[in-house]
């Protein structure tokens, strides 16, 4: 299915819908660290959260204020970590979109209709969708999901931190900063970076187009309410 294709997917079935699942993601562009993706259902009506917005126009504590108040209020939330050894195994593109997947799975009881943040839809979705480019400054749903996952990921990468402080995840939150490439070149990869980067790829001493060798990996992390 192309991209045309997808953004027109169940429109007519869209229009009707009343229970809609929004669906965002943080991640995709740090050289370490889980992609986190976030679906959220919210009640039809008045949005029961005040101050919704994309999460990156929000400070810090102002997420974390507003992930209390979406966890209390949504009619369904689902939360999905994908680890860095799926990340390197798939690529993110494609670790983004199984993450996607599974957090509609999550909230499919409650959601007629998954709206997502961006311009490509994941296969084998239990409901209908659209893609919205720029969606999480445009639906409200989308902008909750942004913020949960934005807060996951933020948390998880201060967790981080405390196992490798060397790196400064807590500031950078595992993103290609000067002061985390210095990092990589003193110290090289931690077991949390992604070898599938060109980035960390040159740290190891890779070639840009060598295989990466991958180990084992673990089912992705849910959370749920």
């Amino acid at each position: 299915m192309g991209t045309a294709d997808q953004l027109g997917l169940e429109l007519a079935v869209a229009h009707g819908a009343r229970r809609i699942a929004g669906v965002d993601e943080a991640g995709r562009g740090p050289l370490a660290g889980p992609v986190v993706v976030a679906a959220v259902v919210l009640g039809p009506g008045r949005t029961p959260v005040n101050g919704l917005a994309d999460s990156k126009q929000l400070c810090a504590n102002r997420r974390e204020a507003l992930y209390a108040r979406i966890i209390d209020k949504a009619v369904a939330w689902h939360v999905v970590r994908v680890e860095v050894e799926e990340i390197d195994r798939i690529n993110i593109y494609q670790a983004t979109m199984l993450g996607m997947r599974l957090a509609v799975e999550g909230v499919r009881h409650a959601a007629e209709l998954a709206r997502i943040d961006g311009n490509a839809l994941p296969r084998g979705l239990p409901c209908p969708a659209e893609a919205w480019i720029g969606g999480d400054a445009r639906d409200r749903a989308i902008m909750a999901a942004s913020i949960l996952a934005k807060v996951t990921r933020d948390r998880a990468m201060v967790a981080l931190h405390q196992q490798f402080p060397q790196y400064g995840f807590a500031e950078h939150k595992g993103y290609s900063t000067p002061a985390h490439l210095a990092a990589l070149a003193t110290h090289g990869p931690c077991p949390h970076h992604r070898r599938s980067f060109a980035p960390v790829r040159a740290a190891l001493g890779e070639a840009a187009g060598a295989p990466v060798a991958v180990e084992a990996f673990g089912e992705p992390a849910l959370l749920s309410g």
